[in-house]
């Protein structure tokens, strides 16, 4: 392990040590340790997304106090996990906004209806790896919002501070309450198109995965992105791709 002395931490070693056998550890680079990390979280966060999923769907059936237990458990649970995220996994990231959903209708407020003429030009920024909601609201951005955009990726707000962040934590164009970020941007911009509203319930579905529209046509897109995310695609080329997919179901709505 003397090679990764100059790069990782005692801490990081010492978990490297736990998910590896000797043998493998004697093959390992930085990029294989950041995969084995990465993969690893990714399957506890999944654990925990599963938990919070169902805590969501019961948490108005249940004693408050109940409720109150659970969520601060799953919350510590979460903390934990971050602890060992020494990587910083994007999976992270959709977890902590997830806990903000799982607080509850109190986290919500009026929403100011905007004017797109007043974002134009505009660089927008969202989370890496993008999947269903960050392609489809990134695709609504270009073509009813914003008409020369400019999109960047960070894991923070704070990394691009000109940019108008979405899709992310506690960024204004992002969760807000029950809807997901396509759906708050068509709100927020009170852009009137039915077949924008249907994709709306598609993404819904596909992101939050509560089934409240009982649309399962975009989970196969969400699939694919996450496929081409798998497969080291960058993140612009994921964006191009997907916005291809949305002209076409676009399309496809307006000629029904």
């Amino acid at each position: 392990m003397s090679s990764f002395n100059g790069w990782l931490s005692r801490s990081v070693i010492t978990e490297v040590i736990r998910l590896s056998s000797r043998a493998e550890i004697e093959g390992l680079n930085k990029e294989k340790v950041v995969a084995m990390f990465n993969d690893a979280r990714a399957k506890n966060y999944g654990e925990l997304k599963k938990s919070l999923e169902s805590f969501i769907t019961r948490r108005n059936k249940i004693d408050v106090e109940l409720a109150a237990a659970e969520l601060e458990r799953l919350t510590r649970q979460f903390r934990d996990i971050r602890e060992v995220d020494f990587f910083d996994s994007p999976r992270g990231h959709d977890l902590e906004m997830l806990l903000r959903r799982a607080e509850g209708p109190r986290r919500l407020r009026r929403l100011e209806i905007l004017d797109a003429k007043q974002y134009q030009g505009k660089t927008w920024l969202t989370r890496p790896r993008p999947e269903i909601d960050r392609v489809g609201s990134a695709w609504l951005i270009s073509k009813f919002i914003d008409r020369k955009p400019k999109f960047v990726f960070a894991l923070t707000a704070e990394a691009v501070p000109d940019a108008i962040p979405f899709d992310m934590l506690d960024a204004e164009f992002s969760h807000h309450g029950n809807y997901c970020t396509f759906e708050t941007l068509i709100r927020r911009f009170a852009i009137s198109d039915k077949s924008l509203a249907k994709i709306g319930e598609m993404i819904h579905d596909a992101d939050l995965d509560d089934a409240r529209f009982q649309r399962v046509e975009a989970v196969g897109i969400d699939r694919v992105l996450k496929g081409w995310a798998k497969e080291g695609l960058p993140d612009k080329e994921i964006l191009r791709r997907g916005f291809e997919c949305f002209d076409a179901l676009y399309a496809f709505l307006q000629r029904r």
